[in-house]
């Protein structure tokens, strides 16, 4: 339950913060300071959203996520070329393949009207 209050704080925090964004407009014509401001209060609505159950658990998911992606070995540059060269010519055989097949049933729906 206290999660729950927890979570609605942050999203009244983060609109509250959105709002005071376009009151301000007139008091502080500066936007690097509201952009500023508005940053900071969403900095601690996440803060603050991170102390829930919910929140650790997007933590704990988001490090998993880093690792995996630590784990991802990319292919080389020789490798990479390989792979596009060999698309490049599958796609341009494959075009003319259809575009025999394309005028061939062309000529034939062509003969018979």
């Amino acid at each position: 339950m206290f999660d729950k209050l927890k979570l609605g704080f942050a999203i009244l925090l983060v609109a509250a913060g959105i709002a005071a964004f376009y009151i301000v407009e007139e008091q502080v014509p500066s936007i690097f300071y509201r952009v500023l401001g508005l940053l900071v209060v969403i900095g601690v609505a996440s803060g603050i959203a991170a102390t829930t159950e919910l929140g650790g658990q997007l933590i704990a998911f988001s490090r998993a996520a880093v690792m995996e992606m630590r784990k991802t070995v990319w292919p080389t540059r020789r490798e990479t070329t390989q792979t596009t060269l060999i698309v490049v010519v599958a796609v341009a055989i494959l075009g003319l393949i259809i575009f025999f097949i394309d005028s061939v049933l062309k000529w034939a729906v062509t003969s018979l009207l």
